[in-house]
């Protein structure tokens, strides 16, 4: 049951509410305070208790704010943006904004995020979005542009989802929508295009979001038809690269008057109830209303006879509004759903102005509620009996399933799991996160149980994230379960550095009598003929090195080179060959290895972390990735064999992270400097050649152009080329 409490209003002499009403109402760092932002000059400060304002500032004439002004929960600090382009940053004691912090930014910024346990975000115009402290380290920075140019944002949101700051904005271009979804700590950014029918160009839907598990529940109210339409939008996309179409399903049907235009707006308050605000039937005034979304009925509704100007805040237990000319403030009290309170059938004490469940919904014509067809002869009280009777609440097949993995033992666990996962349930992506959560909780508190059957299910089904189940690849860690973790690194786009070096050291690490009997994925493995198995023995004297274009005689050479170079007395002179010719670890470790080299990283933070990985594992991996980089290059397309192996680039890639990190440690290895060596010989062998190559490039190039030219040749000619 829900109910609207007496409203009150808020002293409106110094703000000015324009034709489109104020840019918004912000919640302060103290519980009770509250920044409201008109639509020209000024931010005042309120004390809703004690209905009247705390401080007030303006900026100066000619000027004009242009997003909400915010708190900065970290500092207690206001924000606001004024002329598009200018932020201005100050606290309560500051009486002049003029006199405040300025930074002129080199962008238009739409609006300024800011909630609890983070620092505020700032969202430009063209889709790119900064930490504050970011931009003001540097308030000129070039700011990329994310959305194409025809394309305007019309909604945002800023959500904090298991620690992780996640910003969500719909965009539309010719009246077709879509939404941009940016996880701020794992750089990730998704988006999608939203299909919300044929609606009319002229009436914008309005949009209100919530986190639903891992999901970000997106809900808009069409203006054309009245209805409330939900689209689900995944918080970790499988796929960032395309845009990717969602579909939206109908929640509430028939909320306001259909073809109403710009005087609509919506908010959610909990996961049951949802405020609207709007006319209800064309010729009627507006209203506020409160609707169960559960059971489809309408709580309670208010009307507004001086109008709105369709802006509808929500913060805690209170909506904000604009009445008529007036800033008014409407607690409310939402209790726990159920089905006798949708209803009518608890006892309330109903508040004066206000009228509870002024009628229900059609339950027939809902989406997901199929009741079956009633005829309108039958009387009210059979029709909602059955209808009560017709919804008692069933406990879904996953919350049997979190109540099993809670306390029965893992067979039991597994078989279950399998028999859920076998069958399509609507809200499969949704309950999988829930599910890995109960597993991993239930492993933190029993050390000794450890589902790994039961978890590698889940993983394969290709809807888990790190940021997900953050713990999943700690555990497998703990329990060196490396065919956990080489799928993990294969199938998460968003693994931390530092969980990346820690499996990288698991598998240098691991002995081969411990992978022998494991299962793991050797796809990207290519045939190994003459692999040495025992890593531990002494490597041996690499093989010289004859290079294309330059002998290790020739003066270019180094002295070193030239050591390393030297042969015994009556050692015959190899042939051309690669200094490498089998492969320094066993195939299972390399598939481990490949999964560690196909991962997503970031220099500047996985370069920390890789200086701790002891000297012989690092001299190991060079060994194994100058290997790869030998056997690549000899290949006529610089590619390895395999269905996934490791490309040129990757290879390429790590053996400067390795040496970056590790220069001086690996300088005082004899093993791992003579390695080095060979690497340089190699890599300026293939300097040499690639310059020779570009030189007969360009000749080829002019031939081609004197081969074209043939409109002056007879039947007979001789010409003469010179190549130089």
């Amino acid at each position: 049951m829900a109910a609207l409490v007496e409203e009150f209003t808020l002293s409106t002499g110094v703000l000015g509410a324009g034709p489109g009403g104020f840019l918004g109402v912000e919640q302060s760092d103290k519980a009770d305070q509250f920044l409201v932002t008109d639509s020209s000059r000024t931010v005042v400060l309120y004390k809703v208790s004690d209905q009247k304002p705390l401080g007030s500032w303006s900026v100066k004439q000619g000027q004009t704010i242009t997003c909400p002004a915010v708190c900065n929960f970290q500092t207690g600090e206001y924000i606001v943006v004024h002329d598009h382009k200018v932020l201005r940053i100050w606290n309560h004691e500051d009486v002049n904004l003029d006199k405040v912090f300025k930074a002129t930014l080199s962008a238009e910024v739409h609006r300024v995020h800011s909630v609890q346990r983070t620092e505020p975000l700032v969202l430009f115009r063209r889709g790119a979005a900064r930490g504050l402290e970011a931009l003001l380290t540097e308030p000129q920075q070039n700011i990329e542009a994310v959305i194409p140019d025809e394309e305007v944002i019309r909604w945002s949101e800023f959500f904090m989802v298991f620690k992780q700051p996640v910003l969500i904005f719909i965009t539309e271009k010719h009246g077709n929508y879509f939404a941009y979804v940016r996880l701020c700590k794992s750089h990730s950014f998704s988006k999608y295009t939203l299909l919300l029918g044929k609606e009319e160009k002229s009436v914008k839907p309005n949009f209100t979001a919530r986190v639903d598990g891992k999901f970000i529940s997106l809900v808009s109210l069409t203006g054309s038809d009245g209805c409330i339409y939900e689209t689900l939008i995944p918080l970790y996309s499988s796929d960032t690269e395309k845009s990717q179409r969602l579909v939206r399903a109908l929640m509430l049907k028939a909320v306001v008057s259909a073809g109403a235009q710009n005087d609509t707006a919506i908010t959610i308050l909990d996961q049951d109830h949802i405020a609207v605000l709007g006319p209800p039937l064309p010729t009627s005034k507006e209203c506020l209303s409160i609707w169960n979304i559960k059971f489809q009925t309408l709580q309670t509704s208010k009307e507004l006879p001086q109008g709105t100007s369709g802006q509808l805040w929500y913060h805690g237990e209170i909506l904000f509004m604009l009445h008529g000319k007036c800033l008014t403030v409407i607690p409310y009290k939402c209790e726990v759903s159920s089905l006798a309170g949708a209803l009518g059938k608890l006892k309330h004490t109903q508040e004066s102005g206000t009228h509870p469940m002024p009628h229900f919904v059609n339950w027939e014509t809902c989406s997901g509620y199929e009741l079956g067809s009633y005829s309108a002869e039958q009387s009210k009280t059979p029709r909602r009996k059955k209808i009560e009777t017709s919804l008692q609440p069933e406990v879904p097949g996953s919350k049997q399933l979190l109540s099993i993995i809670k306390k029965d033992s893992e067979k039991h666990i597994e078989v279950e799991l399998r028999k859920f996962l076998a069958k399509s349930t609507p809200d499969f992506h949704t309950v999988i996160g829930d599910l890995v959560a109960g597993l991993l909780g239930r492993c933190k508190a029993e050390p000794s149980f450890y589902p790994r059957n039961c978890l590698m299910q889940l993983i394969q089904t290709h809807v888990l994230s790190y940021s997900l189940c953050p713990g999943l690849m700690e555990i497998a860690l703990e329990h060196t379960d490396v065919q956990m973790l080489q799928l993990c690194l294969q199938q998460f786009p968003d693994i931390p550095e530092s969980t990346t070096c820690a499996c990288l050291k698991l598998f240098l690490s691991i002995g081969d009598d411990c992978l022998r009997d494991i299962n793991i994925n050797m796809e990207s493995v290519f045939d190994y003929s003459d692999t040495i198995h025992n890593e531990k023995k002494e490597m041996q004297e690499p093989a010289e090195i004859v290079q294309n274009g330059c002998s290790p005689e020739d003066s270019s050479c180094s002295k070193d080179d030239q050591q390393l170079s030297k042969k015994p007395k009556g050692e015959a002179k190899e042939t051309l060959s690669f200094p490498v010719t089998s492969c320094p670890v066993a195939p299972k470790r390399a598939a481990l290895l490949n999964a560690v080299l196909h991962s997503a990283y970031s220099e500047t933070f996985l370069l920390p972390h890789l200086k701790d990985i002891p000297a012989k594992h690092i001299t190991l991996f060079l060994q194994y990735l100058q290997f790869l980089y030998l056997k690549c290059s000899g290949s006529a397309a610089m590619t390895l064999p395999g269905v996934s192996p490791p490309t040129l680039s990757q290879i390429m890639d790590w053996i400067c992270l390795l040496l970056d990190a590790n220069f001086t440690v690996v300088l005082m290895i004899p093993e791992a400097k003579r390695l080095i060596l060979n690497l340089y010989k190699f890599v300026k062998s293939q300097i040499s050649v690639y310059s020779e190559l570009n030189k007969i490039e360009v000749s080829f190039r002019e031939l081609q152009k004197l081969n074209q030219d043939k409109s002056s040749r007879g039947l007979y000619s001789i010409e003469v080329l010179e190549l130089f």
